[in-house]
């Protein structure tokens, strides 16, 4: 850990061995990630201990999943086809690799800082959303009721708020701008089976709008002039029980025409700030993007050619505890590493 948090560049794993920090044979960088055995539930529990928002301040957790590319290990076990950005217009973006599902807490308003609390390989068995529902409740058992998770558009579907409907978390998820969802049902009429689903709500069809909950104008230092309309009562078709508040951000200019996509979004729980503090949480989100970039540039969490998932796990559940330590010796006059 000392060397990769003192080398910026390396060409090959091994190279690590060359940092004065490194006190090692060159051979054994391999061996201690095919013997060593992490104590991901201690983790996790030491992890929390550290979490500690404001006084009037809810936890914030980011949730998202990304790929290790491994295009040159055809007898890696679980390699898949996983989504990968590419540096260029054009080309498919699709790798062969593992993807590992993460859950980070967002300590700051604003900041660039994620700080992971599981960062977990995604197995065949399992696909992002039931792995992003066990972290979840495993986070949630560990830091307590009610924290704020934050989820892309992946995360906002049926599917996902069925298994997340059981535990102690209030979500806010991006949606898809070709989404329907459902109003409720009207009164019964005491014939027949009830009904569970009201009029359709399509995101893309205005015309089936209705009157909205409530809206607001803003003047947003960043985004500039904000439109903000908000429905209440709202659920996908599968989940008919689970209400819903929809969230629709929208950019306008100075004649007040939209300037830019839309911004769906999906909240469910209670207590939530007023509307114009409540889609300002999603923007903490990105965080976890931001650690995705600097694990993989600065970090090197691609950089070893590993031969099977074990080591490669256990190489993983580095880049959290690495990126603790970081965070708690910026905060402190004397970083863990030793330098002032």
């Amino acid at each position: 850990m000392d060397a990769v948090l003192t080398t910026r560049s390396a060409s090959s794993f091994a190279e690590l061995s060359l940092s004065p920090v490194f006190r090692r044979q060159w051979s054994s960088l391999y061996k201690v990630l095919e013997r060593n055995r992490c104590a991901g539930n201690a983790l996790l529990s030491l992890y929390g201990e550290q979490v500690c928002p404001g006084p009037s301040e809810r936890v914030i957790l980011a949730g998202d999943h990304t790929a290790w590319p491994r295009l040159w290990s055809p007898t890696l076990k679980e390699r898949t086809y996983e989504h990968h950005p590419v540096p260029h217009p054009g080309a498919h973006p699709v790798t062969l690799g593992q993807e590992y599902s993460t859950l980070a807490w967002v300590p700051e308003a604003q900041g660039s800082w994620a700080l992971p609390l599981l960062h977990e390989r995604i197995s065949s068995f399992e696909s992002p959303l039931t792995q992003a529902a066990a972290q979840l409740r495993q986070v949630t058992a560990v830091l307590g009721p009610r924290p704020v998770s934050l989820w892309d558009a992946e995360y906002g579907c049926a599917r996902f708020v069925q298994l997340t409907a059981d535990i102690e978390a209030d979500k806010v998820m991006r949606l898809r701008s070709n989404r329907v969802l459902y109003g409720p049902p009207p009164t019964d009429a005491g014939r027949g089976r009830p009904r569970k689903h009201g009029a359709k709500f399509k995101l893309n069809a205005p015309s089936t709008w209705w009157p909205v909950t409530e809206t607001q104008s803003v003047i947003d230092e960043r985004f500039g002039q904000l439109r903000l309309r908000c429905w209440s009562n709202l659920h996908f078709y599968a989940t008919p029980t689970l209400a819903m508040h929809l969230i629709l951000v929208e950019r306008l200019d100075a004649s007040g025409q939209r300037t830019h996509r839309p911004l769906w979004l999906i909240a469910i729980g209670a207590d939530w700030p007023p509307l114009e503090a409540l889609w300002q949480l999603y923007l903490r989100r990105f965080c976890v993007d931001h650690w995705y970039r600097f694990i993989k540039q600065r970090l090197h969490w691609c950089l070893p050619h590993l031969a099977t998932a074990g080591p490669s796990d256990r190489w993983s559940h580095l880049m959290p505890l690495m990126t603790w330590q970081l965070w708690l010796g910026s905060s402190a006059e004397i970083s863990p590493l030793g330098f002032s």
